[in-house]
């Protein structure tokens, strides 16, 4: 008669378990894009640490590539390229061809000395926007600026 009892009590408890991973601290309720205006106006003013202090809760319940993009975009300006570099290969995990991420993870490969990288993004805009694009015209312009090394 015991197996019953303990049977009966471990399928009471199970029960009061909530379902679907709702125990999971970083499961992200929703893939849609955040209102990201006023973390815009705050980049457009170079004010990079209130952009980032502003996105980093939305990273708790959104995941979309251009607030990855824009994470990462505020990273680079701020120096910390390794985590910048991180959210852009995010923004381009959720979106491959998020024309942004391709400009600023060019950008980044141009800040850090890495020309040939830069120039694989170039090419990869070059496919997606083939008529032309602002963020590849942005791309063309920092590589043509980087330093010459001999």
């Amino acid at each position: 008669m015991r197996a019953p009892f303990w049977l009966a009590l471990s399928m009471l408890a199970a029960a009061s378990i909530p379902s679907g991973g709702a125990l999971a601290i970083d499961t992200v309720t929703s893939t849609d894009a955040p209102d990201l205006a006023s973390v815009r106006a705050k980049i457009k003013a170079k004010d990079y640490r209130g952009a980032l202090a502003e996105m980093t809760p939305m990273l708790e319940t959104h995941q979309h590539a251009d607030l990855y993009n824009l994470m990462g975009f505020s990273l680079r300006k701020i120096g910390d390229y390794k985590q910048a570099l991180t959210f852009y290969n995010k923004a381009l995990d959720f979106d491959v061809a998020h024309k942004g991420a391709h400009e600023y993870l060019g950008e980044l490969y141009v800040e850090t000395g890495q020309i040939e990288k830069a120039k694989e993004q170039l090419a990869v805009l070059g496919k997606i926007c083939p008529a032309g694009c602002e963020e590849l015209t942005d791309l063309q312009q920092a590589i043509a600026r980087a330093p010459k090394i001999n």
